[in-house]
């Protein structure tokens, strides 16, 4: 059955790893600028209008989260790059730096999603703590409670989850581009090496 489907994807290649690494390098580039100027857009506007002091551990994982989503953004455009060495039989790399690259995209992503899904699972949890708090009628805008300390809950809230489900939707397209580089690699080792 493996060698059928080996089959099929060299038939179903239409070319060289090179033409693979070119056209999904274009998709998870442009894919990743599209999705992932999004919640930098919104991080700068909560920072201009300002929203509720949080912790600073989730401002410390969304800004490590926005550096791996730079990363991959830069590693999309890179796989257009190694396409070109492919496609150039006197620069073509060994099969070892095509899986390598492979595997480097594979790890990227991986780790921008747990990183944003950390960040979420950290926000939910603030929210949920600030809902509990609030009367089960409904949720003020503002609550004050006796003690004179203010604790809200606003759009920004909901403006931050949201750039962080587009960011991550990013990572996961450049993931997946990734995992399917590496099956190409890994399984069609033969053009490669020619």
């Amino acid at each position: 059955m493996l060698r059928q489907l080996e089959d099929t994807l060299a038939l179903s290649s239409a070319g060289s790893p090179a033409k693979a690494f070119w056209r999904l390098g274009w998709i998870g580039f442009w894919t990743q600028i599209g999705f992932g100027s999004l919640p930098v857009v919104l991080i700068v506007y909560a920072l201009i209008f300002g929203t509720r002091a949080g912790n600073p551990l989730i401002g410390l994982l969304t800004f490590a989260d926005l550096l791996l989503l730079a990363f991959t953004t830069v590693w999309s455009y890179r796989y257009t790059r190694l396409a070109q060495q492919l496609a150039d039989p006197e620069r073509r790399p060994s099969h070892f730096v095509v899986q390598r690259a492979s595997w480097i995209g594979v790890a990227g992503g991986a780790t921008g999603i747990v990183f944003s899904m950390l960040v979420m699972l950290f926000e939910v949890v603030q929210l949920l703590i600030h809902f509990l708090r609030a009367p089960q009628a409904g949720v003020p805008v503002i609550q004050t409670t006796g003690a004179g300390t203010a604790t809200w809950v606003s759009a920004g809230d909901m403006m931050s989850l949201m750039a962080l489900i587009l960011g991550m939707f990013g990572e996961l397209v450049f993931l997946t581009l990734s995992l399917w580089l590496l099956f190409r690699t890994t399984i069609i080792t033969g053009e490669v090496g020619e």
